[in-house]
């Protein structure tokens, strides 16, 4: 049985890569107005990267703040509910971003505003709408889905950043406009998701107990919390995006219709590799493949720091973009399949929590570390970062190396077992 076979997935896959692809035209959109209008008020380079590294901070804030919280909420609430109020919240953003820029009145404070509103509507949708994948098809076809998930979000992330820069070239409010539009449509696929099964709720749970049952989970699962961590720290020493406009203004020189082809390339690579694993799933040592695509990343990444030619740029960010895909089609698939229902919720919001981490915390670092020592030398110092990551994590967490496939242990989804019991192939 195929995914797009069930009704509600395919709503689901609807809901998501409309989200998507508003999401990152008008992140693009947000960061190049951010670096320009602090370019044009006389910044240096250094200075208006640090403007870039505040934006990814103030986005980071509110998802460290909310996310355990939005994660039981995932747990206990009608997950189609959370997530439509989550794209409301995203739709009224665009919005007031399309309004203001259209007047002339778009500025750093508002800016910098919406990016924290958008950090709290994105730290109650992952969740929500992570933990709802999994109710909507048949454990058997779950990994098949979740490349079909990530297909979503790899093609809305590559003509996200290309609507939007090719709209913002034809007029600067035209972007949002078109995203609000597209948080409308998503809204609506998510009401055609018809009723699904919500887990139990214990009754004698306590609110912050629920909260830290999650995260023990977490912690003692150790093929979960090392899959959570490698990304976390990888892609947060190695995040090169929140770069991308100092690249396409002033190292590349390729202005916004070069940004838009610079944001596309690592999401075409990771939509390729996610539409090849959607026929083609891996099924046998999937933790060392793991760690090796994690390993490339960093590689691919160093070799665009140094880049000054548009072709070999765009060349490296496609590997960078295959690579990150590959690590995060196992990852999804080993926390997934290795987290029992209930918990769903709270290990997303955890799982969610590291992504916003090594991404929105990893523009921050990368902004910071680029008005330190320059962008150069902060990309090239992330890409070794991440292989020095992906060496540690082979060895404190070695049933990374030793996972074979992905099925967990007959009980560990009910009995979770002890660190030293849990996965009888670490042996």
């Amino acid at each position: 049985m195929h995914p797009f076979r069930v009704h509600n997935f395919r709503a689901y896959w609807l809901s998501r890569f409309a989200m998507t692809l508003a999401q990152y035209a008008m992140l693009l959109i947000i960061g190049w107005q951010t670096y320009n209008i602090a370019r044009d008020s006389g910044m240096n380079i250094a200075e208006a990267s640090g403007q870039l590294a505040l934006i990814g901070l103030l986005q980071f804030l509110p998802l460290f703040i909310l996310t355990p919280f939005s994660g039981l909420a995932a747990d206990r609430f009608d997950r189609r509910s959370l997530g439509r109020l989550t794209v409301l919240l995203q739709l009224l953003c665009a919005a007031a971003l399309a309004w203001t820029t259209w007047n002339g009145d778009i500025s750093l404070p508002i800016l910098f505003a919406v990016a924290i509103v958008l950090g709290i509507a994105r730290g109650f949708a992952g969740p929500a709408l992570s933990a709802l994948a999994p109710n909507l098809v048949p454990k058997p076809i779950l990994p098949t889905a979740i490349a079909l998930s990530s297909i979503a979000w790899q093609v809305g992330m590559i003509g996200g950043p290309a609507l939007g820069g090719y709209l913002y070239s034809i007029g600067p409010a035209l972007p949002y406009t078109v995203a609000a539009g597209l948080f409308a449509v998503s809204m609506i696929a998510l009401t055609l998701i018809g009723k699904v099964p919500q887990p139990a709720v214990r009754k004698d749970q306590r609110p912050i107990g629920a909260i830290v049952d999650g995260l023990q989970y977490v912690v003692q699962n150790k093929m979960v919390l090392g899959a959570i961590t490698l990304d976390l720290f990888a892609v947060f020493l190695a995040g090169a995006t929140a770069l991308f406009p100092v690249y396409a203004r002033d190292i590349l020189q390729v202005g916004e219709t070069g940004l838009s082809q610079l944001a596309m390339a690592p999401a075409i690579g990771a939509a390729l590799t996610a539409l090849f694993f959607s026929f083609r799933p891996i099924a046998t040592n999937v933790g060392p493949k793991m760690l090796w695509a994690v390993a490339i990343f960093g590689v691919a990444t160093i070799a665009f720091g140094l880049s000054t030619s548009m072709p070999l740029s765009l060349a490296m960010l496609f590997i960078v973009g295959a690579a990150d895909m590959f690590s995060v089609y196992i990852r999804q698939s080993l926390i997934q399949l290795h987290t029992p229902d209930d918990k769903r919720g709270r290990v997303s919001s955890v799982s969610l929590l590291t992504i916003s981490a090594s991404n929105e915390g990893g523009d921050f670092f990368s902004g910071t570390l680029a008005f330190l020592i320059g962008p150069v030398a902060a990309v090239v110092a992330g890409g070794i970062g991440a292989i020095v990551t992906v060496a540690m994590w082979s060895r404190v967490f070695p049933v990374l190396r030793t996972t074979k496939t992905f099925d967990p242990p007959d009980n560990l989804l009910e009995h979770p077992q002890t660190p030293e019991k849990q996965n009888p192939q670490e042996a």
